[in-house]
């Protein structure tokens, strides 16, 4: 069977799934501190006003400003702008005392549900799959090293092409998308691809905003994953790939060096492997 034809999604589109999807997010629900949201917002809008003034902005580039940012609600794309822009920051602050496996941002492109496997899975995908053969590998522990039995191991990447199931047309549901537990080894294995660099979707409001500053779009091939187990701290993060292309200038600035990953030809003679460990911290 042929290769399978790579999709064209736009801004527009991905845009709105990314926001739908960021619609139906559980969130907890809490009351409402006032005096934490006036700071916030005080400190937020004044430093704005410090740009201003810095840069001695002119009506015609403020008129510009209101135009882009009513162009990202239009185009759906805040969870995008937020997730490349702004949430490495929170993830810095939210994860400071982490002593386990190290975290990184999560993205716009999570998909809660994926299909689960005990302790091996291959990922869903189509025939043909483009994309070199990948296994990855590891054991999830506590911190003292002890393997941890049903941490769920949820992994989801980008495909050769560097689209995402449910985010651009044309590509199964579930492609590239599934969750393994583990047994009572702690260990969890996953057959997929490797997959591909990809450049944000740049025909829409965030694109405006990479072109007029003269930036890149570019985020280096990555392996999301949330790893969780009872009584453990739920860790998010993104794997890269040591030499790849992006990883010292990801637009998301979400590279750790932590988190570089460095295969080795694979023991089947088909493609490559690595294996990964996840030291999970106790809960709170």
């Amino acid at each position: 069977m042929s290769a399978p034809t790579a999709p064209s999604p736009s801004a527009a589109g991905s845009g709105r799934n990314a926001t739908e999807r960021f619609a139906q997010k559980q969130r907890n629900v809490a009351t409402v501190d006032h005096a934490r949201v006036s700071a916030i917002a005080t400190d937020a809008i004044q430093a704005l006003h410090e740009v201003i003034r810095k840069h001695r902005v002119d009506y015609a580039e403020y008129d510009a400003l209101k135009a882009w940012l009513i162009r990202v609600g239009e185009d759906g794309e805040w969870p995008l702008f937020l997730d490349v822009w702004v949430e490495h920051v929170v993830e810095e602050v939210v994860n400071a005392d982490r002593k386990g496996a190290t975290g990184t941002i999560e993205g716009p492109y999570y998909i809660p549900g994926s299909p689960e496997f005990r302790s091996e899975a291959t990922l869903p995908m189509r025939d043909g799959e483009k994309g070199t053969p990948f296994v990855f590998q590891g054991t999830v522990t506590d911190l003292d090293g002890g393997p941890l039995e049903d941490a769920r191991v949820e992994l989801w990447h980008a495909d050769d092409d560097g689209y995402y199931s449910q985010f651009a047309p044309g590509i199964p549901e579930w492609n590239l998308r599934g969750t393994v537990l583990t047994g009572p080894d702690g260990r969890f294995t996953f057959h997929t691809i490797k997959p591909a660099p990809y450049q944000i979707p740049t025909d829409g409001s965030c694109g405006a905003l990479i072109a007029a500053a003269g930036w890149h779009a570019w985020r280096p091939a990555h392996l999301h994953l949330k790893v969780s187990a009872p009584g453990k701290q739920l860790v998010t993060t993104q794997l890269y790939f040591e030499g790849g292309e992006h990883v010292q200038d990801d637009v998301a600035q979400a590279v750790k060096p932590e988190l570089i990953l460095r295969p080795t030809p694979a023991a089947s003679g088909a493609g490559e492997e690595v294996t990964y460990d996840f030291a999970l911290d106790p809960e709170a």
